[in-house]
């Protein structure tokens, strides 16, 4: 008797198994079918990035300029790696340039002005560009002004309108720091900028 029981039993479970719904089954493909809509969330993200990093006029310092036929142009071969390394700073009377106030520039990679001579910046996602930040480095960056997004660091130097860029939006930033991270890794160390030749007023 205790054996028909069990054997029941087992045919019952057996027959509501195969019965059971489609619909109640775990779904094999969840995964891969969310993991697409991640990928395709981030892909969005980073078109979004370019398309800010192309109107809010990044390349204009950061990507340097070639000689052709019809003037100076972008050379995106080298997209986003600030003022080439080997590139000598601008030839002109700097004591002039600051005690005028007057500002010139270089390919408009490499600045001069009353606060020195500023170079614009390797961001791509090179480890000599910004290939080692983090995402939080980028917001201090472009929300407080400091070198590096290091808090104790220097302040970013003109030309680089960060007191302008600082009121994007989170997501604005995140979607920007997103495509730089996508970006071609080109070596550039960038040179130090320099102090000005002419004294501070009143010392």
């Amino acid at each position: 008797m205790k054996i028909f029981l069990f054997i029941s039993s087992l045919l019952l479970f057996s027959f509501l198994l195969l019965t059971l719904p489609l619909k109640d089954l775990p779904e094999k493909n969840s995964k891969p079918t969310s993991t697409a809509a991640a990928l395709q969330d981030d892909q969005e993200k980073i078109k979004l990035g370019e398309h800010l990093v192309i109107t809010s006029a990044c390349h204009d310092c950061h990507t340097p300029k070639k000689m052709t036929a019809k003037g100076q142009e972008f050379d995106f071969s080298r997209a986003l790696s600030g003022h080439p390394a080997d590139m000598p700073p601008p030839d002109v009377n700097r004591k002039e340039m600051e005690q005028k106030g007057l500002v010139v520039t270089q390919t408009l990679t490499a600045w001069v002005g009353p606060w020195g001579i500023s170079y614009a910046a390797n961001i791509t996602s090179d480890a000599t560009g910004i290939g080692n930040w983090t995402e939080k480095q980028f917001f201090t960056a472009i929300r407080e002004g400091k070198y590096k997004g290091i808090e104790t660091s220097r302040p970013l130097l003109p030309p680089m309108p960060w007191d302008m860029y600082r009121n994007m939006t989170d997501e604005e930033l995140s979607a920007i720091f997103a495509y730089l991270k996508s970006t071609k890794p080109i070596k550039n160390v960038v040179p130090a900028p320099e102090p000005p030749v002419t004294a501070a007023p009143g010392k």
